[in-house]
């Protein structure tokens, strides 16, 4: 009984987008803490659904948030939908008309998706992801072309989570990470969002006007890491392909047989774990304080696969 409230919960959510706790306590013939503590089980589970405070409050689930697109075969979707089309004929819910056009809509995207066009094909999603991710892309880009500003739940390189309100202007992929550049009314200006980093987002029903601004305009530390390292690197025959995919072909050179690369890369956490990556044959020979902050890492690392006597 538990599952079938929160899968009804999950497609009430689909289709309304927010409700309240009362509303689904009702619906269900339970209380309002079963449901709050369904809404923490099906969260616990990923499903991102937000429970927001206050008089315009609610439970909500984020506007990005799809069923997955390979969920169902062809003929699943036709019997489920044949089910939900008999129930509603007896029911006459409004919430089923809307969970019966989502089934639909479904449908169709799962046929387009079958058919690729062209001769370019680019995924911005990460392996396995379900297209999850490559949804979320498309979110934020169509929210930025209809001018519609999103209420966001964003965690910081520091795991601190907070809600905003933001105004989106431009997508910006660099060095294959997506980020959204946008006006954060939370903190009265543009900030750039790391789409990664987004843990829920939702449409606030306003639109804006777009605020006129030149790349250019947009001050060089938009662009540039806050600390960059001015690395050189040795690099085995066997790693040759990684540098110079990840470096360039431009800075990878040969010097009395043996191959090394210089380039200047932002300083952040994500630096060591790209070298790391590369495995045995990619040596950082400069600075002294990246090999430092390589060799720390490697301990750990070490460290966790200790066998213990």
């Amino acid at each position: 009984m538990k599952f079938q409230i929160m899968l009804g919960i999950l497609f009430t959510l689909l289709a309304r987008r927010k409700v309240s706790a009362g509303y689904l306590a009702n619906k269900y013939g339970v209380s309002v803490r079963s449901i709050y503590r369904y809404v923490d089980e099906m969260s616990i589970s990923g499903v991102p659904v937000t429970v927001l405070r206050g008089p315009h409050g609610g439970i909500c689930i984020s506007d990005a948030f799809t069923l997955p697109k390979g969920l169902l075969t062809k003929e699943e979707y036709a019997k489920a939908l044949d089910c939900l089309l008999a129930m509603n004929e007896q029911l006459h819910d409004e919430v089923l008309d809307d969970v019966i056009e989502k089934f639909k809509r479904t449908e169709k995207a799962a046929e387009r998706d079958a058919e690729i066009t062209g001769n370019i094909l680019v995924d911005g999603g990460t392996w396995g992801d379900e297209r999850k991710f490559s949804d979320l892309i498309a979110f934020f880009s169509r929210a930025a072309e209809e001018r519609e500003s999103l209420a966001i739940e964003y965690a910081d390189r520091g795991g601190e989570r907070t809600n905003r309100v933001i105004l989106p202007h431009l997508m910006v992929l660099k060095q294959n990470v997506w980020y959204v550049y946008a006006y954060c009314n939370l903190r009265g200006g543009f900030r750039l969002f790391k789409l990664g980093r987004v843990r829920s987002v939702r449409k606030t029903g306003e639109t804006f006007e777009r605020i006129t601004f030149r790349r250019e305009d947009i001050p060089l530390s938009f662009w540039k890491a806050q600390k960059e390292a001015d690395a050189k690197f040795k690099i085995s025959p066997e790693r040759l392909p990684f540098a110079e995919e990840w470096l360039g072909v431009a800075n990878v050179y040969e010097q009395n047989g043996e191959y090394f690369a210089e380039a200047i890369l932002p300083d952040d956490e994500s630096l060591v774990g790209k070298i790391l990556s590369a495995g045995a044959g990619f040596t950082v020979l400069s600075p002294a304080s990246l090999v430092e902050k390589v060799r720390a890492e490697t301990a750990k690392i070490f460290a966790c696969y200790e066998i213990n006597s």
